[in-house]
């Protein structure tokens, strides 16, 4: 149950990544996605991009570990990748350009990210005792 609550919680803090650029540009993750999902419709072309794709299909397989009985891990594990991406440069651009509100909005996803990880590990080193006590 708690990768389900992690696997949620990382698709909610990869949505309020936030963005700025040239001429008081600025933007949500949510907002840009929803535009996206909007073109898609209406001129396809215009959004095929990996750093528009690759996150956006990444939130749909955490979005379907939801509904897993048992959620993937490596469906968990490749979405945190496709999405990391995405965050991963964010933190380093807010970083390099020193935009707090840039950097700021991906801590809560990177923090997730590392607390998914270290439960999936735990994970796998409880299930690696539980059958080696069994022999």
């Amino acid at each position: 149950m708690k990768i389900k609550i992690l696997n949620f919680l990382l698709i909610i803090t990869s949505l309020i990544g936030y963005l700025e650029w040239g001429g008081d540009n600025h933007i949500f993750l949510f907002q840009g996605e929803a535009e996206v999902v909007y073109k898609l419709f209406t001129n396809p072309g215009s959004v095929i991009h990996p750093f528009i794709l690759l996150p956006m299909i990444a939130q749909i397989l955490l979005l379907i570990t939801l509904f897993q009985k048992s959620p993937s891990k490596k469906l968990t594990y490749i979405s945190i990748s496709g999405l990391g991406l995405l965050m991963g440069f964010m933190f380093i651009i807010g970083l390099i350009s020193l935009n707090f509100k840039i950097f700021l909005s991906t801590i809560p996803f990177l923090i997730v990210v590392l607390l998914t990880i270290r439960h999936l590990r735990e994970l796998k080193t409880n299930m690696g005792e539980t059958s080696v006590s069994n022999r």
